[in-house]
């Protein structure tokens, strides 16, 4: 349960973040949900008890203000999902027509906004004694999916800091994991052709089609303190389309 906990989760106005929101709050969790769509967000508080916030991840100015608003309205913070990030548009290419702007784009968002969040709250988290930082990755850069280079190389950089910030931040008693879903039944894959989602339908241990709500009860555990143990740690929750070892 998180009754008592309060959590930050970025990327909240829609698809997997939504999702997230409504499965902590389910707990008790004290929310803030943060997202570039204001309008967006502030229905999804609206309809959680939550305090909506609006955050651009590729702006470290919105990133600190978003920090310190919740240090001078919540005083603390015991979670942080990194769940926003650049995730539609960004496949169909091979790796020689990415454009320089799209590459950098998507970086700016995934790896450096997700780098930036967690040093704003770090404080925060750290204060709590007993702080949790959940980064959501993707299993494309696990198995390597082809064309769509610019994406699994941010999510695999995720995971790479997972491991570094647990390291540097475990003192504090503060976990960070991540989680590696595949192909979600989200508005974000809606775009994802359907010979993509068939391969994930068919490849899973257990077939067919996963749906967000899947994989909310893994990130509830993992910012609940008895969590600690598996800080560091990459699971792909994808109902077996990829293991790990």
């Amino acid at each position: 349960m998180l009754t008592g906990r309060t959590i930050l989760i970025t990327g909240a106005a829609r698809g997997l973040g939504r999702v997230f929101a409504g499965a902590c709050a389910a707990q008790g969790a004290r929310l803030v949900l943060a997202d570039i769509d204001t309008a967006g967000v502030q229905a999804a508080a609206s309809e959680l008890g939550a305090r909506a916030v609006t955050v651009d991840l590729g702006d470290p100015a919105s990133i600190t203000a978003l920090a310190e608003d919740i240090a001078a309205t919540e005083g603390e913070l015991h979670g942080l999902v990194n769940n926003g990030a650049v995730a539609t548009n960004v496949g169909g290419m091979a790796f020689e027509d990415i454009e320089l702007e799209l590459w950098d784009r998507v970086h700016r968002v995934n790896v450096r906004g997700t780098w930036l969040m967690t040093r704003a709250c770090s404080a925060m988290l750290r204060a709590s004694g007993s702080g949790r930082v959940v980064n959501v990755a993707s299993d494309t850069a696990i198995w390597g999916a082809p064309r769509l280079l610019a994406y699994t190389a941010s999510k695999g950089a995720v995971m790479a800091m997972t491991r570094s910030l647990a390291r540097e931040m475990g003192p504090d008693r503060v976990g960070v994991t991540c989680i590696a879903p595949g192909i979600l039944t989200t508005e974000s894959t809606e775009y994802v052709p359907a010979a993509r989602h068939a391969l994930y339908g068919d490849g899973r241990a257990v077939p067919g089609p996963q749906s967000a709500e899947e994989v909310t009860g893994t990130v509830a555990f993992l910012l609940s303190e008895a969590s600690l143990t598996l800080t560091g740690q990459t699971m792909p929750v994808n109902n077996g389309y990829v293991f790990v070892s």
